[in-house]
């Protein structure tokens, strides 16, 4: 690994690391300010370790069989997919993320990235990213899938239906065309942070320190859809202002989850996020998605700023991680 000091908050300057370590030499890499490293806070030093700690194939956090039965009884993977789009000035394509769960502990993760044109909420290549991620999982676990759990974010109630109807199938494809008469069970949810539902507590019991309902706390009635599963969770403990709760739909269940069990399950996994020691307002595939999405901007063979690069080309322009890497938790 290498430990890189940075003297400022240059974006293009990160990116510029990003890139040459990951696409061209092959290693994994922490930037650190020098502020902090001339003047180090403990606090600092153990979140930049838990990063390393993952990068290098490390468990920061796991959780015991008996907490997650629904995963621990037979082999199971968890999907985060999310597709990060280029700000109103930036001619870059759109990034599409989709993560995958590579151990039984479900705490250790691989991604697959691919350049679509922008604007795009669908994932174009989804059928190729899940059977890369289900091969890695049986290379890993020497075990085959028998149930799919994906959480996906990013998609607005008007998306449900193309959604529902594009990736979902392109799960069950994935999965046929490794094997025709493969059909794990599909759970598909998706997450959803942009929306304006905010929980107080009615007592002073019910509240934590900064006035926020406690951690864990969840609204299945009264505001949800009146015939579909979905509800709200707030997994994370606030600190300043009001917690906002993260809103789960789901679009298809083939594992036969109840209410609680899928809410129990969705909260204990935001127990084992690999950057924090506390648990996290959204499931942690999702912010993994999102992570590598992020640093596949900085993967770009025209860098950020190119203005002359047509549509067509996009799918072209990111470049591919090196292989000894690709298996690892780089984009933490």
């Amino acid at each position: 690994m290498l430990l890189i000091i940075l003297p400022s908050t240059s974006i293009p300057l990160y990116s510029s690391i990003k890139f040459t370590t990951e696409t061209i030499l092959g290693v994994s890499s922490q930037c650190v300010q020098i502020k902090h490293v001339r003047n180090p806070k403990a606090q600092y030093c153990a979140n930049v370790c838990l990063k390393i700690n993952a990068k290098l194939g490390g468990s920061n956090f796991s959780l015991a069989k008996t907490q997650i039965p629904f995963i621990s009884s037979s082999p199971t993977i968890i999907f985060g997919a999310d597709v990060t789009h280029p700000g109103r000035n930036e001619n870059i394509p759109s990034i599409a993320s989709v993560v995958a769960s590579v151990n039984a502990d479900v705490n250790k993760y691989e991604c697959a990235i691919r350049a679509q044109d922008s604007r795009n909420e669908n994932i174009v290549n989804l059928k190729e990213m899940v059977m890369e991620l289900l091969k890695s999982f049986r290379a890993k676990t020497n075990s085959i899938p028998k149930k799919i759990i994906f959480y996906r974010d990013g998609v607005s109630e008007g998306q449900f239906k193309i959604v529902s109807e594009n990736e979902i199938k392109a799960i069950k494809d994935a999965c046929h065309a490794l094997d025709p008469k493969y059909n794990p069970a599909v759970t598909f949810v998706v997450v959803q942070k942009r929306h304006h539902a905010r929980f107080f507590p009615l007592t002073p019991n019910e509240a934590e320190k900064s006035g926020n309902c406690k951690p864990g706390t969840v609204v299945d009635s009264g505001i949800t859809h009146p015939n579909e599963f979905d509800f709200y969770l707030q997994s994370h403990s606030g600190l300043q202002g009001t917690s906002r709760p993260t809103h789960y739909h789901v679009l298809k269940d083939e594992n036969g989850f109840t209410a609680d069990s899928l809410q129990d399950m969705t909260n204990k996994l935001c127990y084992i996020y690999a950057r924090s020691t506390s648990a996290v307002s959204i499931v942690p595939p999702v912010y993994y998605a999102h992570l590598a999405a992020y640093r596949a901007r900085s993967h770009l063979k025209s860098g950020i700023g190119y203005t002359e690069i047509s549509q067509s080309v996009f799918v072209d322009d990111l470049c591919p991680v090196m292989a000894d890497i690709k298996h690892s938790m780089f984009f933490i």
